[in-house]
């Protein structure tokens, strides 16, 4: 009987998972086995990222290859076959991508032009949602000692680095903000931890000298809503005008 490749891989799993006098097989032919098996779930993992424009969620991944794959292993050996080339594959939170390797974007960045320009106050409101995540635009104008304009946080929902997370168990129920995994992509982050931290920002001459010796950047929370967090529903949306009552975002 003819056994597809997806089959042959569940396969190679199993009989790795049995006793080896059991399955009447030497290491050898075991060990064998299971790199055939890992090598077949390495291009279909391939081929998965490669034909997704968006990273491509490690979980969806798993759900695609024969069960008990052992995915996180899979796509570390995938990664390092791709270290050296010109296009690699990195993980991005919880996902996997192909990106232009890191000292040849400029290449890819010499003829095209920055479609997302931020403005000096919109670059202070995203890195103050990227560190102290989840905040309330009140949080935001507290830690940055001005106000906040609603269309500069428009700005930043637009671009889709940033996203309302939901909304504060407190009086007048404030929307928290945060960013999003296209924050991650785009700033070359795989995790919110990967955020610069103070020598960091202190190299880029992002912080003055006045800063306390003892201050260190805070530690951003994970996607996981806070213990004084509520989701976003429809009603909220609506609340908020993103939606019209029959449920149909506004343009």
């Amino acid at each position: 009987m003819t056994m597809d490749p997806g089959q042959g891989a569940a396969f190679a799993f199993e009989a790795a998972a049995d006793d080896a006098q059991e399955a009447g097989m030497e290491q050898d032919a075991l060990e064998s086995l299971r790199e055939r098996a890992l090598h077949e779930a390495e291009r279909i993992a391939e081929a998965l990222v490669f034909a997704s424009s968006e990273p491509v969620a490690e979980k969806l991944i798993a759900d695609r290859l024969p069960e008990g794959t052992p995915v996180r292993e899979v796509m570390e050996r995938l990664s390092g076959r791709y270290a050296a080339r010109g296009v690699n594959l990195v993980r991005v939170g919880d996902a996997w991508a192909f990106r232009t390797a890191a000292d040849l974007g400029f290449l890819i960045r010499r003829d095209e032009t920055e479609a997302r320009k931020l403005s000096r106050a919109g670059l202070e409101v995203l890195s103050t949602i990227a560190y102290h995540q989840p905040v309330t635009r009140a949080e935001i104008e507290e830690v940055r000692g001005v106000a906040t304009s609603k269309g500069t946080l428009d700005v930043l929902l637009e671009t889709g680095w940033v996203r309302m997370r939901g909304r504060r168990r407190s009086p007048g129920r404030p929307v928290t903000y945060g960013t999003t995994m296209a924050f991650l992509d785009h700033f070359g982050l795989e995790d919110l931890r990967d955020l610069p931290g103070m020598d960091e920002l202190k190299g880029a001459g992002l912080l003055s000298g006045r800063v306390p010796s003892n201050f260190q950047p805070p530690i951003p929370s994970g996607d996981d809503l806070a213990d004084n967090e509520d989701p976003i529903t429809q009603l909220d949306l609506e609340e908020l005008g993103l939606l019209t009552p029959m449920g149909e975002a506004e343009d």
